[in-house]
């Protein structure tokens, strides 16, 4: 359904440290930057950017939104987290684990990156 995510972000070089640490663990090389300074994270089913907003006025977070990365397992989630919490991300929500409701069951972990956007790893559980 997506083509691409783009987020905002006020210091590209921390924010490449994390997203570089966190997208590492579910298998994406590390971003590279544009002539605009925007960092690209390639996949073969979308992009994922984060860019200083072209506005010029400094990125905030969107409250209420989440953005969610696909994961293999609830080990990789985990990994996702540990990975995110020590490249300068912050934990959010509850603890990584798993959710019920809906008939679904999830392993979730959530982190707000170092711009303060919320992400989730979700792992679907047979």
């Amino acid at each position: 359904m997506f083509s691409h995510i783009m987020l905002g972000a006020n210091d590209l070089e921390k924010s490449k440290a994390f997203y570089d640490a966190t997208l590492g663990v579910i298998g994406c090389k590390p971003g590279f930057a544009d002539p605009k300074g925007r960092v690209f994270y390639m996949t073969p089913t979308g992009v994922f950017a984060i860019t200083k907003p072209i506005n010029g006025e400094p990125a905030s977070c969107g409250n209420g939104s989440t953005i969610g990365f696909a994961m293999d397992s609830p080990e990789q989630a985990d990994a996702w987290h540990a990975a995110g919490l020590a490249a300068g991300g912050t934990d959010c929500e509850d603890p990584p684990g798993v959710r019920e409701g809906n008939g679904m069951k999830l392993y979730l972990a959530y982190l707000r990156d170092p711009s303060g956007n919320k992400l989730c790893a979700m792992y679907r559980m047979p």
